[in-house]
């Protein structure tokens, strides 16, 4: 017997294998599929079964490339009588109450509606028949529930009482013993406030989750029919997995460029620069984007074309995270695809003679200090670019303007270009991603602040209150 979790660091995204006596399933897989074949293989199992809990939005689903290489049946959700069926142009929709057989186990679909409408949770019983645990898709987090807002705010209240419905009437009377897999762990953009917890049960979530202490469906669904953001990729990832997005094979392999390549592919091309914030402030190939390694799951589909090519600068001439990163978000086809890599990086760039770019950086002392001179020329402009959730719980910087980095392509017009700019955001990342779209627009004085709000309350000063 063999349960295995996968996740997909930067997306948060949780994927199952379950395998008993020569045959295996695979749940909700990414496209980059090769570790559950590894997997199965090292266990002696056939993978014959991809069953999806829903129509996913922020990650292309990898049923069509798994069953592509083990000749596995694939199952889709939202295919109930009564919903609105979906074109899926691949597998078969599942039915309520429809059982798999694993070796000894059985593997049963439950219809949970409310993230969408037909979502479908897995509940696997042990070998005697009994609830073991429950693969809950996007209805049931740790600490969290699904968003309910897909379908557009004047159906939210519906999906959300769909919601409460198949949490208090299908999931919790399952029994408190009964683990929970859900589909996301903590930092996903399909939950509002996910748990860091690793492990979490029916009885734990009935205790713990601050959604299930309700005491009737009217507070429930006052309590999430609330709108979320939505990146602009989420309808890239409707339509591939709904028509299935084309077969890999392997993992693309962008070809290496040398630095005149690069320089005449930049006019065509977004050019993305995944090493860390401090070499792109140092020195950067001109009009790029900074999102390094760690954050590009999370923000490219915020600020990356799907119709242009894509153009990465990596640390030394290793395109595979970035690349895998991207192929899990497709950015691999249609009219962009991935043009290739700068080889050699920037020391390779700079060595052929080419002009980079910088970003000015300071710490928080240094901020203080400057904050203190007196100004000769056109006083510092604060731009704050974290969350509103995090003005609250980390606190507010007197005197700065607050645009949150996924909003700023959109008021770029708020911030002037008379004044040096000075960035903040929680650590530093971010901020630099907001000084290279800034940069890419046309501004020139910008400075990020090193170390984020954390320095910033480590040290405190006080900044001129805002114009």
């Amino acid at each position: 017997m063999l349960i295995e979790r996968f996740e997909s660091p930067g997306l948060a995204h949780l994927s199952y294998l379950v395998a008993d006596g020569g045959l295996a399933a695979v749940i909700d897989p990414r496209r980059d599929c090769e570790v559950y074949l590894q997997a199965a293989e090292a266990a002696g199992q056939r993978i014959a079964f991809v069953l999806e809990t829903h129509r996913n939005e922020d990650y292309v689903i990898g049923s069509r490339e798994l069953a592509a290489r083990t000749g596995a049946e694939i199952w889709h959700a939202e295919g109930v009588p009564g919903y609105e069926p979906m074109d899926y142009e691949y597998g078969q929709a599942i039915e309520d109450g429809q059982t798999w057989r694993i070796g000894r186990l059985l593997l049963e679909a439950l219809h949970t509606p409310g993230h969408t409408p037909g979502s479908m949770s897995y509940l696997l019983r042990e070998p005697g028949g009994a609830p073991w645990m429950v693969f809950t898709g996007d209805a049931l987090f740790a600490g969290d529930v699904g968003r309910v807002d897909l379908l557009g705010m004047d159906r939210a209240e519906e999906m959300a009482g769909l919601l409460y419905d198949s949490i208090f009437q299908r999931l919790l009377p399952l029994g408190d013993h009964v683990l929970v897999w859900p589909a996301h762990g903590s930092g996903s953009v399909c939950g509002s406030a996910i748990d860091e917890r690793p492990w979490t049960t029916i009885g734990l979530e009935r205790r713990l989750n601050p959604h299930l202490q309700v005491s009737s469906r009217d507070e429930f669904v006052a309590g999430v029919a609330h709108e979320m953001e939505r990146p602009p990729y989420f309808l890239r990832m409707e339509e591939l997995n709904l028509e299935g997005a084309p077969l890999l094979g392997c993992l693309p392999a962008p070809p290496p460029l040398s630095p005149d390549e690069v320089a005449s592919l930049i006019g065509e091309c977004a050019v993305v620069d995944t090493r860390a914030e401090l070499s792109f402030g140092a020195a950067h190939v001109p009009n790029s984007l900074s999102i390094g390694q760690g954050s590009l799951a999370s923000y490219a589909g915020w600020f990356l074309p799907y119709d242009r090519p894509i153009l990465l600068v990596t640390e030394g001439d290793d395109p595979e995270p970035a690349v895998r990163t991207l192929v899990r978000l497709g950015y691999d086809g249609g009219a962009g695809g991935l043009a290739g890599y700068l080889s050699g990086g920037m020391h390779a760039w700079h060595t052929a003679g080419r002009e980079s770019r910088s970003v000015g950086m300071v710490t928080v002392e240094e901020l203080c200090r400057r904050t203190f001179k007196p100004q000769s020329g056109p006083r510092p402009w604060t731009l704050d670019v974290r969350s509103a959730g995090e003005l609250e719980t980390a606190g507010r910087i007197e005197g700065a303007h607050h645009i949150q980095l996924t909003q700023l392509p959109g008021e770029l017009y708020r911030v002037p270009k008379d004044r040096p700019i000075y960035i903040f955001c929680g650590s530093g990342r971010r901020s630099m991603i907001a000084a290279s779209l800034l940069k890419r627009a046309g501004w020139q004085d910008l400075i990020v602040v090193l170390g984020g709000m954390t320095g910033w309350n480590a040290v405190r000063c006080e900044l001129d209150p805002a114009e």
